[in-house]
């Protein structure tokens, strides 16, 4: 009875002695997004179309001057949201 039990406990007094080689060490590449200067030119903002009508000008000049400027605007935005894509 003693026999068997004392070869199991050399059969696992082994295996516990056995010391595992360290594992190779591996290079990961990582990329990591890095902030750029932007280096756009900036968007002058334009003389819009409103902003030279008189104080007493009448209602068909204001909207036309209101239509003409949204036309502006529109640009305008066009511009400024090229000018922020180009940074990112």
């Amino acid at each position: 009875m003693k026999g068997p039990l004392i070869v199991l406990g050399l059969l696992l007094a082994g295996c516990a002695g056995q010391v595992a080689e360290p594992p190779e060490p591996v290079t990961v590449r990582v990329e990591v997004p890095v902030q750029v200067p932007c280096r756009t030119e900036r968007v002058q903002r334009p003389a819009f179309a409103v902003d030279s009508l008189p104080i007493g000008a009448s209602i068909a000049e204001q909207m036309r001057a209101l239509r003409a400027e949204r036309l502006q605007r529109k640009g305008y935005e066009k511009r400024l949201e090229a000018a922020v894509a180009a940074c990112m």
